[in-house]
């Protein structure tokens, strides 16, 4: 464990974090909605600093990136915990169990990062800014190699925070899950406004891509779909839009997304935008 940054101590041994919008106010004792950041004694703690839950070599396809370094493989690493509660999660095991994980040195994940004609680091598979601490020391280390950073996220994160990582991220894949704050609210506990912000910062700055899981009767409707697209375009056209078709998983048990309403809703996207994928097909 390491203390945590981002986070204010108020009166009796309580701490305010301030990592992301969830704002969790915490007892001593008390682990906030991420599970991994944990006040002890009147400060807060980061509990899966150097914990890695999952690693392996992807293609940057798979992120997914279609327009940064296409053909280029990539090491990716994730530890566990996660900041909202999708009910549709797809990495449910290490977001919001309890893995095992292993600690590696600096040294050896520079190398891990150098081989196979991996050219760099995507931190992904569960939610990597609640790795926070991690990810922006390691992103340090990863940027003086030469190499790149990759970061894949829901995008919940507060400004600071984030505008301390920003510059060390070469590209970002952003997840907006939906642009109804109830959706947000009802399947994934959390809300859709902070997660626009960041991809408007982060469209400023690097590299972005933007994925959004489509699922029958929540997110397809045709002016839901042109909202979502409208309001990329509005940030900026270019921007690639990855429409991903929805699986059972997890506490979700509704039937998979209908292929059609995946290609109507690339139809839709691409009156706003220049580049939309469709994924999981």
């Amino acid at each position: 464990m390491i203390e945590a940054m981002y986070y204010t101590q108020g009166k009796g041994r309580y701490v305010n974090c301030q990592l992301c919008p969830q704002a969790c106010r915490l007892a001593d004792g008390a682990v906030g909605d991420c599970r991994v950041r944990k006040n002890i004694g009147g400060k807060l703690y980061s509990l899966n600093y150097k914990r890695v839950a999952s690693y392996g070599y992807d293609p940057i396809e798979k992120k997914p990136l279609y327009r940064f370094r296409p053909g280029s493989m990539i090491f990716s690493i994730g530890s566990y915990g996660c900041n909202l509660a999708c009910k549709f999660c797809q990495n449910w095991r290490i977001a919001h169990k309890d893995p095992r994980t292993v600690k590696i040195s600096d040294e050896d994940m520079i190398n891990l990062a150098k081989a196979k004609g991996s050219i760099g680091i995507a931190y992904t598979y569960n939610e990597p800014t609640i790795w926070y601490e991690y990810v922006l020391h390691l992103s340090k280390l990863i940027k003086n190699e030469g190499l790149v950073n990759v970061l894949v996220t829901n995008g919940f994160i507060n400004k600071k925070p984030f505008e301390e990582l920003l510059p060390y991220i070469d590209a970002i894949n952003i997840d907006l899950k939906s642009m109804s704050n109830d959706f947000y609210k009802d399947i994934c506990k959390g809300r859709s406004s902070p997660v626009l912000k960041t991809i408007e910062r982060a469209a400023d700055a690097t590299h972005v891509e933007v994925t959004s899981l489509l699922i029958d009767g929540l997110n397809t409707e045709p002016n839901k779909i042109e909202a979502l697209a409208t309001t990329i375009a509005e940030i900026d056209e270019e921007i690639p839009l990855h429409l991903s078709r929805y699986f059972p998983a997890y506490k979700m048990t509704r039937p998979a997304t209908r292929v059609s309403t995946v290609i109507k809703a690339k139809e839709i996207a691409e009156k706003y935008l220049r580049h939309v994928y469709l994924g999981n097909i």
